[in-house]
């Protein structure tokens, strides 16, 4: 008994006192300590606590690495089992070797096989150098895990700290990356290899931060203060995510669903059709209160993405923002959107997709970067889905965009709009200088004329009415009930089962 006391407590210990104690006066919290903030009551069971390779030379010293620099465990977040490790950095600086990776790998397999989410906590120095090649082995076993992993349970990723090189790509291979603001960087070349590389001088601030990665670059999902405040942020993020893909997420469903208007919705419609909708409070009325969870809120703002409730029922929600960018859709609006719906599909999330959309972005650089390509994800994406998909057209929805958002042609199995609601080739300005040039021109009164052409346009083009009429449209609902009608819309179209032709998988525009 002594001896396992004394095996266990050098275990606990990490890499002593001191370097403790240096994380804390950073603000940071140890790899246990995380684990412990995460699991319900602090307590899990630990996966290889006395796992180490031993004597590793470190210059002329020899000695131990405790748990080889990382922390496994399994326990209950909110009653469900999940698995989680916690890189320790007081430990070697919490660099990946190949018992460090074997831990992983373990805990990857374990959670596979029991069918639980996974939560890793990234704060490492990197490879470690003194085991050379089988560092590297090490890295490629955890990448080929998180793939085999990847569909079958949630992954989710928290950068606490350093995660540079090679590192940084099993956090990328995860459904959702959370970073701490303060502490953390993420890159695969630092600022000394770049200046080498191509004599341009720049700060991790500019390329590794989280804000960086938030705003620029769309590698994360989600920014957090602190360790604490990631750790809150995972567990909420679970909170709508089912175990694994042949279970349920944990839906909070009441025998019956209210029905009643909400008339209030109408003041959040300008009068203006020019004037643009705050998909935000829309959004804020239609689902449960306080249950909008939105995801990767600082990268491509025009489109909205995140998980809700609405009558309890767990949802994924893809929305068109007018506020930014006018709501078009442009190459990282596509991405953003694109991989979200398959996350939702993964895991069978019904997913509901809010439009208000002029079109696709214009101009030289969106062509350039490849727009038809990106925006071919959106349309791949809903169309192989087979998870309950319903469209709320809320205002404009005009060409290729609207058919990115998830028309009746694309798979949506109900087609809701609302009167104010326009559905056409193109927007009623663009179509008076195709259709109506000459009459224009000559015209006496060209601005009297042009005002009776866009409503025989309407009406005749884009109103919801004549696109219900070809049986493209569910129902023109009034704006007061669509929190009663989507509800019942997705509660009776819960158990859908759909399949497609066999195949191994479709090739996705990547």
């Amino acid at each position: 008994m002594e001896s396992l006391n004394l095996r266990r407590q050098e275990a606990l210990d990490g890499g002593g006192k001191d370097r403790i104690e240096k994380r804390h006066d950073k603000g940071m919290l140890t790899a246990r300590e995380r684990l412990a903030i995460f699991f319900d009551g602090g307590a899990f069971i630990e996966f290889g606590m006395h796992a180490h390779h031993s004597c590793v030379n470190f210059g002329l010293e020899k000695r131990k690495l405790p748990g080889d620099g990382v922390v496994c465990a399994t326990g209950a977040v909110d009653g469900r089992q999940v698995a989680a490790f916690a890189q320790d950095f007081t430990v070697g600086g919490g660099a990946v070797g190949a018992i460090h990776a074997k831990k992983i790998c373990d805990l990857l397999d374990f959670a596979i096989k029991a069918g639980m989410p996974v939560v890793g906590i990234n704060d490492s120095g990197g490879a470690r150098i003194q085991e050379g090649i089988e560092a590297l082995s090490g890295y490629g076993q955890i990448f080929f895990r998180n793939v085999l992993a990847s569909g079958v349970v949630p992954q989710i990723s928290i950068i606490a700290g350093p995660c540079a090189g090679g590192a940084a790509y099993s956090p990328a291979l995860t459904d959702f990356i959370i970073m701490t603001r303060r502490n953390s960087n993420m890159f695969i070349c630092g600022p000394d290899v770049i200046r080498a590389a191509t004599g341009q001088s720049a700060s991790l601030d500019q390329f590794a931060s989280a804000d960086a990665h938030a705003q620029v670059s769309g590698n994360i999902h989600l920014i957090a203060e602190d360790d604490v405040h990631a750790i809150a942020l995972c567990k909420r993020l679970l909170d709508y995510l089912p175990s694994n893909n042949l279970s349920d997420s944990p839906h909070r469903m009441n025998d019956r669903i209210t029905i009643a208007e909400d008339p209030f919705i109408h003041d959040l419609i300008p009068a203006d059709p020019k004037s643009p909708l705050d998909m935000q409070k829309v959004i804020g009325r239609v689902v449960d209160p306080d249950s909008w969870f939105e995801i990767m809120p600082d990268f491509a703002p025009n489109m909205l993405i995140g998980f809700a409730r609405l009558e309890g029922l767990v949802i994924g929600i893809i929305a068109n923002q007018p506020t930014v960018k006018a709501g078009c859709i442009d190459i990282d609006a596509s991405d953003k959107a694109a991989r979200f719906i398959r996350v939702c599909n993964i895991y069978s999330i019904p997913v509901l997709s809010m439009v208000d959309v002029p079109g696709f972005m214009p101009g030289l650089a969106q062509e350039r970067g490849g727009i038809i390509r990106h925006g071919a994800k959106m349309l791949f994406a809903w169309a192989s889905g087979t998870i309950p998909k319903i469209t709320l057209i809320c205002r404009k929805a005009y060409g290729g965009a609207y058919l990115a958002m998830c028309s009746t042609d694309m798979g949506a199995d109900f087609v809701f709009a609302w009167p104010t609601a326009e559905i056409a080739v193109m927007g009623a300005q663009g179509a008076m200088k195709v259709l109506y040039k000459k009459e224009l021109e000559e015209a006496a009164d060209p601005e009297t004329l042009e005002k009776e052409l866009r409503k025989a346009y309407r009406e005749k083009f884009s109103s919801p009415y004549q696109a219900a009429s070809n049986g493209l449209i569910t129902d023109v609902i009034d704006p007061a009930v669509t929190r009663s009608t989507l509800a019942l819309a997705f509660r009776g179209i819960s158990h859908k089962h759909e399949s497609r032709p066999p195949k191994k998988h479709g090739n996705i525009p990547l």
